[in-house]
């Protein structure tokens, strides 16, 4: 597996890759958002490793630029402490945020953790529910012929509750399936979620006929669209 590292601070880039080595991944660096483009478009990666603060292009913007066409995790490196700013970045389509300074342990297990839950579970049997189908194996989503992109957050989201249709499940427990036990967010990355997947599989996402919301409860998988 090879990890793109894009951090324009010389000293965290070089203590970043110094553990992932360590943990056996193969690096890449990038000092800017401009040459962190011009590898993803050179190359695959496994992950990146986006800081937030780069000179030019930021982290936000390659975020959004990154998801128009791939699922690569991403795992943000951030100097800012407002949530809201945390929030956005998930929101964008980031897998999860470390606050700086860190510690480079704990670096390496969300790299992993992360990279855990892109892996394909090839034990998982194929869902129908619908016009939707859900490949664990393959990572894959589609809503009638057309296959619909999602970020590794939001199929973790839409598996859970697609295999559990009817169920209601609060924000907090949802919080913890898709980000784990060890991951503390705010209760609007589950909304921001939802909304996106809203978007990209309901025909109308003001009016949604799968995925639900339960006032004062949470959200379910509804399994009646037609």
């Amino acid at each position: 597996m090879t990890i793109l590292i894009v951090e324009d601070d010389e000293g965290i880039a070089e203590l970043v890759e110094k553990h992932l080595q360590a943990a056996s991944y193969a690096t890449t660096r990038a000092r800017s958002g401009t040459a962190a483009l011009e590898a993803l478009n050179r190359a695959e990666f496994s992950l990146i490793v986006l800081d937030i603060g780069l000179p030019g292009v930021d982290g936000y913007e390659i975020t959004r630029r990154v998801r128009r066409g791939r699922n690569t995790p991403i795992l943000m490196l951030t100097a800012r402490s407002s949530e809201s700013d945390k929030v956005l970045g998930l929101e964008l389509g980031a897998d999860d945020y470390l606050t700086k300074p860190f510690s480079p342990q704990e670096m390496v297990a969300r790299v992993r953790a992360i990279l855990r839950r892109a892996s394909p579970q090839t034990a998982e049997e194929v869902l129908e529910r619908g016009s939707v189908r859900i490949d664990p194996a393959r990572r894959e989503v589609h809503r009638g012929e057309k296959i619909v992109e999602t970020t590794n957050l939001e199929f973790e989201l839409l598996h859970f509750l697609a295999a559990r249709p009817g169920r209601v499940f609060r924000r907090e427990a949802l919080m913890r399936e898709v980000w784990g036990n060890d991951r503390i967010v705010d209760a609007r990355s589950v909304d921001g979620l939802i909304s996106r997947l809203r978007r990209k599989l309901e025909e109308d996402p003001s009016q949604p006929r799968m995925l639900m919301t339960v006032w004062g409860a949470g959200y379910r998988f509804e399994d009646t669209d037609p």
